[in-house]
């Protein structure tokens, strides 16, 4: 079986240059929590020439137990709601801001697919939070419909980072 190479997109990187731009303005640092990207955002804004004075790193959070393990997410909290949904997104935000010496936090929770989760949630659902420490998180939820796992992955970032950009954007200002 012939493997692919791996390559981040052109579009993907200049959106992670504009996020960083923002945070080395506001003199802020990032760490993200990442479940359905498995840890791509981080990578993708570790592509910016000289990044570490403004991303912290990540939390990979892939499944439910990690969550509560690594990030703090109230386990009845999963049980109850499942683990893609705004209460979980603004509770991985939470446990990156108390495990991380970052400013802000990015959170991802969703699904690539092909089919739904654990939880029925469909391919494609996916809910984004930001938070910092001089705030409350702020979650938005997207549905990018049932494509291709990595057009969703891809999707997923490339949102994830035009959210941060603008939540940024508008503290900056």
């Amino acid at each position: 079986m012939a493997r692919r190479g791996f390559s981040i997109a052109e579009e993907l990187v200049e959106e992670a240059e504009a996020v960083v731009k923002v945070l080395r303005g506001l003199k802020a640092s990032v760490v993200t929590a990442e479940s359905c990207t498995g840890g791509l955002i981080a990578a993708v804004l570790s592509r910016v020439p000289g990044v570490s004075d403004t991303l912290q790193g990540g939390f990979v959070v892939y499944t439910k137990e990690q969550k509560t393990r690594a990030l703090g997410v109230p386990a009845t909290l999963l049980e109850a709601r499942g683990s893609v949904n705004a209460e979980v997104a603004s509770q991985m935000v939470l446990g990156a801001l108390e495990r991380s010496p970052a400013d802000i936090a990015l959170a991802v929770t969703g699904v690539v697919g092909p089919a739904e989760d654990e939880d029925g949630n469909p391919p494609g659902q996916v809910y984004f939070a930001v938070g910092a420490r001089w705030g409350r998180p702020e979650v938005e939820a997207r549905h990018f419909g049932d494509k291709d796992p990595d057009k969703v992955r891809h999707a997923t970032v490339a949102q994830a980072l035009s959210v941060l950009h603008r939540t940024l954007t508008a503290r900056g200002q």
